[in-house]
């Protein structure tokens, strides 16, 4: 992980990802994304975020000929 990348709290990446704090927060404890625990706040890297929304992607589907 880059040491100088921006870490994010939970509350903060579930606005960006559109989802509940809960469900990060699930996640983070199952261990489904990295985060960074600092005592005993949880951050998430900015580059999961956007890890999260590229394996999410699901490509358009080609134009078909009419």
């Amino acid at each position: 992980m880059d040491t100088k990348q921006n870490l994010l709290t939970l509350e903060q990446a579930s606005q960006r990802l559109g989802m509940k704090v809960v469900t990060l927060r699930m996640w983070a404890s199952r261990r489904k994304i990295a985060r960074c625990k600092i005592g005993r706040s949880v951050r998430i890297p900015e580059s999961e975020i956007a890890r999260i929304i590229e394996s999410s992607l699901i490509p358009a589907a080609p134009e078909r000929a009419r």
